[in-house]
């Protein structure tokens, strides 16, 4: 990953990683990002805060709010940075499927 050196890192912490899931709870303060990276396994997220996303990508910046408990997938190869957008802590669990 790489990230923007003015902007604070979010925080992962992971609570279960075996051999069926990884998953990971995200904590963003504003302004904070993952750094720029490619999912190499499919994914579920769930919101655990509204989530007014700033996502970098290749055809550029988009914003997307996300509401809690509003969860969506996305397939392995997603390449993005994930960038708090709005001026309140944000956070989500990442479930990562192996299988």
């Amino acid at each position: 990953m790489t990230t923007n050196r003015t902007r604070p890192p979010a925080i992962p912490t992971v609570l279960i990683d075996d051999e069926l899931v990884r998953v990971t709870r995200w904590d963003f303060g504003p302004g904070a990002e993952t750094g720029h990276h490619v999912h190499g396994l499919g994914y579920v997220v769930v919101p655990m805060t509204p989530c007014p996303f700033l996502l970098e990508e290749a055809a550029g910046e988009r914003r997307v709010t996300v509401d809690t408990g509003q969860v969506y997938r996305r397939e392995a190869g997603i390449a993005h940075n994930v960038i708090n957008g709005g001026d309140a802590a944000m956070s989500f669990i990442e479930i990562e499927y192996k299988r």
